[in-house]
């Protein structure tokens, strides 16, 4: 019967360092006066090389078709129990779900672990995850992720949505991390990506954001912003955007740090592409250097996702597999779609004033 598992896995990303940092390097003024920032790029940064949100396959979702209440000890004392069920309500909804878990013999550790699908007669399907536990040694997580299918209120047109967020934190150090994740996909070939990420280990933190999004026609835009700083005063953050359609475009971005003693730094820099071959660079820094240069390159960006609609159908068979409610003859859905709200931001500070 069920064990608890060892999700304390995704804590080893909090409490192991020395893992290799893949994040372009801070300006070497920062890590030349602050070598604690290399400490928190390296036990921190590693985070950004997850995969974020994953497909619906990874999760292993099996609802049980009968009703379950179930529940046990196993030999070395720890309990398990698993139940399903069926909630209906209103315009045919239906959510079908199957809750487990368990706990050590002297309850120091336990787990949960939730599935569930959701339909109703206006074409509405959700699959969902949530899990949670923590072990003797204070250690919590929690994660949760769902994809959706409706039909968009303004387009008609059907969309798919994934989203995610997790979480985890130190039972013995002032440590801890949690990240959101999302993405939007239309059957036009608009679609929309971002991750809120924000980390701690002791007198050290750090933030980061970026979006993607793609218009259908051509247009996209892409942006990310990260910053890190030390209860010591010490603060660095790098931050950059691109804009571009039918091969003309821009791309600006900005690296700054501050020292403890209020000391700052910046450097600037951008470019315009105006399609025929040209670039403009152009970009200057506290230092006194700048430039302002006209050159001959080739203007290269993504026009569309490399993961777009036809994936995401691709990879949803299992909520695209759900069956919604007979609906009884002379009763119709109630149209009222009401988009899917964007994911609100964080709760962790804003990014720091430089």
């Amino acid at each position: 019967m069920p064990r608890l598992p060892g999700h304390s896995l995704l804590l080893h990303h909090i409490l192991s360092p020395g893992k290799k940092s893949f994040l372009p390097d801070a300006p070497q003024e920062v890590l030349v006066r602050s070598p604690v920032i290399l400490h928190l790029k390296e036990i921190f940064y590693q985070l950004i090389l997850d995969t974020g949100i994953a497909n619906e396959k990874d999760w292993g979702i099996n609802l049980l078709n009968e009703h379950v209440n179930e529940s046990g000890t196993n030999e070395d004392g720890s309990a398990w129990y698993r139940e399903s069920g069926e909630d209906l309500g209103d315009n045919g909804y239906r959510c079908r779900w199957t809750r487990m878990g368990g706990r050590s013999h002297d309850g120091s550790s336990e787990w949960k672990e939730t599935w569930w699908e959701k339909s109703d007669w206006s074409g509405y399907k959700e699959l969902g995850v949530e899990k949670s536990g923590r072990n003797a040694e204070g250690d919590s997580w929690w994660e949760t992720w769902n994809e959706v299918l409706y039909q968009d209120e303004w387009s008609n047109l059907a969309r798919i949505e994934r989203s995610a967020q997790k979480q985890a934190k130190s039972g013995t150090e002032n440590a801890g991390w949690y990240e959101k994740w999302w993405e939007k996909y239309d059957a036009k070939g608009w679609t929309e990506k971002g991750a809120h990420k924000y980390g701690r280990l002791n007198e050290q933190s750090w933030w980061e954001k970026w979006g993607e999004h793609y218009d259908g026609r051509g247009s996209v835009l892409k942006w990310t912003d990260k910053w890190a700083e030390t209860e010591l005063g010490t603060k660095w953050g790098d931050k950059w955007e691109e804009k571009f359609f039918a091969g003309i475009g821009s791309r600006q971005g900005e690296t700054w740090h501050v020292s403890p003693s209020g000391e700052r730094w910046w450097r600037t820099w951008g470019e315009e592409h105006f399609g025929n071959g040209k670039v403009h660079k152009y970009g200057k820094s506290t230092t006194g250097e700048s430039w302002d240069i006209v050159v001959d390159e080739e203007t290269c960006y993504e026009a569309e996702p490399h993961y777009g609609w036809a994936d995401v159908v691709g990879d949803s068979t299992q909520l695209l597999s759900i069956q919604p409610r007979e609906r009884p003859p002379g009763v119709f859905p109630n149209l009222d779609f009401g988009s899917i709200p964007s994911p609100p931001l964080e709760d962790s500070p804003d990014s720091p004033s430089q």
